[in-house]
């Protein structure tokens, strides 16, 4: 999957400036540059941004490792933030923890250039089948 196919099933990834680095079953990696336009007090980028970058690899590694013709949602999230960005670029690497019949557990790791924990992520994505 390219870049340009992830943004045009996830449009925000698009307008958050996120690149589809890779996509196999077993990881994701998407990463986002800083921008002024995405920040909060101090200058940090704004946790609902760092936390959108996490939900768009987490919900690409679950859909990575769905059977064939079913879709997926995020139904649970929890974010661990553990140090501020103010320049440069985050990535997230996320793998899959467990991959049901039901649901599908994600552990994201975002680091910053330097590779610093920025923050870690765990997420339930629903598998949901066609009817």
């Amino acid at each position: 999957m390219r870049t340009e196919q992830w943004h045009e099933a996830m449009p925000l990834g698009k307008t958050l400036n996120m690149t589809l680095v890779s996509a196999t079953a077993d990881e994701v990696v998407v990463s986002m540059p800083w921008s002024e336009t995405l920040t909060t007090t101090g200058g940090a980028l704004h946790g609902g941004a760092v936390m959108a970058l996490a939900d768009g690899a987490g919900g690409t590694c679950a859909f990575m490792n769905l059977p064939a013709g079913a879709g997926t949602s995020t139904i649970s999230s929890a974010t661990q933030f553990l140090r501020g960005v103010r320049s440069g670029v985050v990535t997230a690497v996320s793998r899959p923890i467990h991959v049901g019949r039901t649901t599908i557990a994600v552990e994201t790791e975002l680091r910053d250039d330097e590779g610093r924990l920025v923050a870690k992520v765990n997420q339930t994505q629903a598998v949901l089948l066609p009817t």
